[in-house]
């Protein structure tokens, strides 16, 4: 009966883990290059109450008897898959169509262990003509190395970017090319999130290979960068309305599992009487 009441904390406590996580990809669901999570469960240990018995001729095998203690949470997943790419127009708008990563540096001397990696590609040109994001976070090309694409912004005439990454700038010193890359990971669900839509890498994800978009025999192959568009999030609402709806009846099935042993415990107490 107590293990009952442990049993119902337990399912309370990581069915609001899990709610947690459904909260977090409803709030992104607008959120440029936001890849949602999934909450899975694993069961606790089980307490034997008769150990198994083989059967030797004579007499038959007795399965085990055991008692579970509840759940726990097996992990939270991320959903990597792609998004939808919504059009804006403008030409620093870069979404990625496959596999791959912008690497991308808080500043000029960060090491390549101390890259984020995002999927959100709204970039602009600084006033010292390099390419950065919103935070004023780097753009880096395919050998990890910021993208300065011109000692004179000002005297820009034309900037355009096709789908292999690469950036043609005509300026006052005439027209130079450049090269976005893209990184990969042997896990990309390995992923640590850094917050700001940013990413790192770690043990689990393993380290990132830089390549051009298109670039045969590479994770990279069939992958575009596809100026004038935005990924948007690939939060499914329907999905994740449908969990919202049977994370919310697990918590109450746990929370009667709670009430149901209560009011046992309350009938052995009233024996007495």
């Amino acid at each position: 009966m107590i293990r009952s009441l442990y049993s119902g904390v337990s399912g309370m406590k990581n069915h609001q883990i899990r709610m947690d996580v459904i909260g977090n990809n409803i709030a992104n669901v607008n959120t440029v290059g936001f890849k949602s999570a999934r909450c899975n469960f694993q069961d606790l240990l089980n307490q034997s109450l008769r150990s198994p018995v083989g059967g030797d001729g004579t007499t038959g095998g007795v399965n085990p008897s055991q008692v579970g203690l509840g759940v726990t949470v097996a992990g939270i997943a991320n959903n990597m898959g792609q998004g939808a790419l919504q059009s804006t127009g403008r030409t620093l708008d870069l979404a990625i169509e496959g596999n791959g990563y912008f690497m991308i540096k808080k500043d000029s001397g960060d090491a390549d262990d101390e890259a984020f990696f995002t999927r959100e590609g709204s970039f602009y040109l600084d006033n010292n003509g390099d390419l950065v994001n919103s935070n004023g976070y780097y753009l880096c090309d395919d050998a990890g190395a910021i993208i300065h694409v011109s000692d004179q912004p000002e005297t820009i005439s034309s900037l355009t970017i096709s789908n292999t990454g690469e950036i043609v700038v005509t300026d006052s010193a005439g027209t130079n090319t450049y090269q976005i890359g893209l990184g990969t990971f042997p896990n990309d669900t390995g992923l640590t999130k850094a917050g700001q839509n940013l990413y790192q890498a770690s043990a689990a994800s393993g380290p990132v290979t830089m390549n051009i978009a298109g670039t045969a025999d590479t994770g990279v192959a069939n992958s575009t960068i596809n100026s004038c568009y935005l990924e948007m999030s690939n939060v499914d609402l329907t999905d994740e309305f449908a969990n919202l709806i049977t994370t919310q009846r697990g918590y109450q099935a746990n929370a009667r599992t709670i009430t149901t042993s209560d009011q046992m415990l309350q009938e052995l107490l009233n024996i007495k009487q």
